[in-house]
């Protein structure tokens, strides 16, 4: 059987942004900040995201919260501002499953290693762990205080994606800063208010689909359709993300299988049917498979020269 030649060229499936929600927290997305050093008893940040107002809350937490303290820190902090979202988009912890079963939230999970699904909150996490990283102090220990701090100015700064500010988009008005400034002009009435804020949100509904055909148009740069995979293939697996006992990852394989293709979740996010032995999730990006189409990658490889 003939070796495969590593690829090289860019990886496979084309970028598939999540459907647009149609107003506020209607489709959040939620992330943990792990591994903090300890400040004020708390070692991590939960962060969660307004996709449509782009609104942004960061919740010091004692450690990895288990499910049940997941859901009292829902409640506490987004529930009870904004209600029940339609959809979270999270990774694959334990604590993301219990929630959107308990309350009946629609969950959109992130495949293995591909968090682009979860693209809004990893960029949010960036940008706040750059806040911090700016003003945290030499033992990094008061990162917790800086946090309220932390979210107004995120809130209170435009975004590209929405050309407003995810506190106005929110609220409809922008907030006062200290040392406060005089207003000069009238408090608006209820009624103009309303479909003031009415306007501004579709909108942000039209800035929201461009930004996303922007972002995609960009991500697609660096990446191609590939060949198409369906249930019933057979395709080889990455070792990029996987674990190995071996004693060096540069000598190791670097496809493993072929495994069956038994189910297409989206367009790029496919479920394979691996060995229990594994114990992986076995939901892995298009970019990870490779068609066997008869072919064994690192396989076969033509004999060394003699030594003479």
């Amino acid at each position: 059987m003939p070796a495969l030649k590593i690829r090289r060229e860019k990886p496979s499936g084309l970028l598939h942004p999540l459907p647009t929600p149609s107003r506020p927290w209607e489709i959040i997305s939620a992330d943990f900040i792990t591994d903090l050093p300890p400040s004020c008893g708390f070692t991590t940040i939960l962060v969660v995201v307004d996709l449509f107002t782009k609104l942004a809350h960061f919740i010091p937490c004692e450690g990895l919260p288990t499910a049940k303290e997941t859901a009292d820190l829902f409640l506490q902090h987004v529930f009870r501002l904004h209600g029940l979202p339609k959809s979270l988009v999270t990774d694959r912890g334990s604590q993301w499953k219990a929630l959107q079963k308990l309350l009946g939230i629609d969950s959109r999970l992130s495949s293995a290693h591909h968090p682009q699904t979860d693209g809004q909150t990893e960029r949010t996490n960036a940008t706040l762990e750059q806040y911090l990283r700016c003003y945290v102090n030499y033992q990094q220990d008061n990162w917790a205080s800086l946090l309220p701090l932390s979210e107004f100015a995120y809130n209170n700064g435009v975004q590209a994606s929405t050309k407003e500010t995810p506190f106005f988009a929110n609220y409809g008005f922008h907030p006062r800063f200290f040392p406060p400034v005089i207003e000069t002009s009238e408090v608006p009435a209820a009624e103009d208010w309303l479909q003031e804020l009415t306007a501004v949100q579709q909108l942000l509904l039209q800035q929201l689909d461009q930004a996303k055909e922007d972002y995609k148009r960009h991500a697609d740069k660096h990446r191609q359709p590939g060949p198409e995979i369906k249930v019933g293939d057979r395709v080889f697996l990455s070792t990029r993300f996987l674990p190995s006992h071996r004693p060096c990852r540069k000598l190791d394989a670097r496809f493993i299988g072929p495994y069956p293709v038994v189910a297409q979740l989206n367009p790029v996010t496919f479920k394979l049917q691996l060995p229990r032995s594994m114990r992986i999730h076995p939901v892995f990006h298009r970019s990870l498979l490779l068609p066997a189409d008869g072919v064994r990658p690192d396989s076969d490889q033509p004999a060394p020269p003699p030594v003479l």
